[in-house]
């Protein structure tokens, strides 16, 4: 918490209040939840901020896409439009958001790529237009209420837990703790542990306050190997960094703990960058030009920094994504798989 943040308690308060009364009027029936038209799972968290909900999303894709044909829909947060987009070849960061636009440039065809502020609507449309699709995923919608998925997952990190987290503005939840009993199933995120560690039990028994006898899942970060945004560039251990995320605290120490960290830049979550930015970064390289470095980055940024690539910036300098990708322990894995098909698809399917 911050310092001085109890002076923001009487504030907390009544936004408790607030909330409260609109999940209260939700679960009573006065305001209307729409039911999805498409089989739906729900990826979301209780508080402002990174939880690893895309590379959550990202791995239900790749679970799941073989079998079923399926979409993602998201706000689109940072973008600089409105109203429903699906994404094409010629989309872009600015026309759809940081997220979408990543995930539809890792897999393409393979899946479809909606936006839209208004989950109902948007699910609807998805819809009517798409037809034979048999899951929608969405991403960062568990305090839209309005719209009823067949399966919610909440994230949390293990970092920042919302046990130990207060309502806005004194902390950085959306609504209170208790909103956890909604979620079918509760994800640890960005965790050095395994289930059976004792830290990680009595992790779970504090989320269990909350939301009851639900379970609990403990997840890792794995990092690929470091990817050219360009073809014929050659990687080198030793790197200038660049991130626009919500804590980049992780990027840095696993980077630090591979690679020679020259420099480290931070910019704002869902930065837009732009050529001042870049001409920043590339003072940083020729600052250690004789230490002949690459730059690497995010998947989240090396997407949006392509997207400039082609206008004729910084093509001379090498930049690497590292790729990340969650990873779960095999029984979690299968006890998450038979929880999707039992509850979204009514089945009990063997992989």
């Amino acid at each position: 918490m911050r310092r001085l943040a109890f002076l923001l308690y009487p504030f907390a308060v009544l936004f408790d209040l607030i909330t409260r009364v609109r999940n209260w009027l939700y679960n009573t029936g006065v305001f209307k939840t729409t039911p999805s038209p498409i089989p739906a799972i729900l990826v979301g968290n209780l508080r402002v901020g990174g939880t690893g909900k895309t590379p959550m999303v990202e791995y239900l894709i790749r679970t799941f896409k073989q079998d079923y044909r399926l979409a993602t829909l998201s706000r689109g947060y940072g973008r600089k439009t409105e109203g429903f987009i699906k994404a094409t070849s010629v989309s872009s960061p600015e026309g759809i958001g940081d997220e979408p636009y990543q995930i539809y440039q890792k897999f393409g065809d393979e899946i479809r790529v909606f936006v839209g502020e208004d989950r109902v609507n948007a699910a609807a449309r998805i819809a009517e237009e798409e037809e034979g699709l048999d899951l929608l995923i969405l991403d960062d919608a568990f305090q839209h209420r309005s719209f009823q998925a067949d399966f919610s997952i909440l994230l949390t990190t293990w970092e920042e837990p919302f046990f130990q987290d207060f309502l806005l503005p004194m902390g950085r939840l959306r609504e209170s703790r208790n909103g956890a009993k909604r979620a079918d199933l509760i994800i640890v995120t960005k965790s050095p542990l395994s289930k059976s560690n004792q830290e990680a039990s009595e992790f779970q028994e504090k989320i269990r306050q909350y939301a009851g006898s639900k379970p609990v899942m403990f997840t890792k970060v794995g990092y690929g190997e470091p990817q050219a945004l360009a073809e014929n560039s050659q990687f080198r251990k030793r790197v200038i960094l660049f991130s626009g995320i919500s804590n980049n605290q992780q990027f840095i120490d696993y980077c630090k703990s591979q690679y020679e960290v020259l420099e480290a830049v931070k910019f704002s979550d869902h930065h837009h960058y732009d050529q001042a930015d870049l001409e920043k970064i590339g003072l940083l390289v020729a600052k250690h030009a004789n230490e002949n470095p690459v730059i690497l980055t995010t998947e989240k940024d090396g997407v949006k920094v392509k997207s400039l690539l082609p206008k004729g910036f910084l093509r001379e300098i090498p930049i690497f994504v590292l790729p990340i990708q969650v990873l779960l322990e095999e029984e979690d894995e299968q006890t998450l798989i038979k929880l999707v098909q039992q509850k979204v698809f009514g089945t009990d399917k063997a992989r």
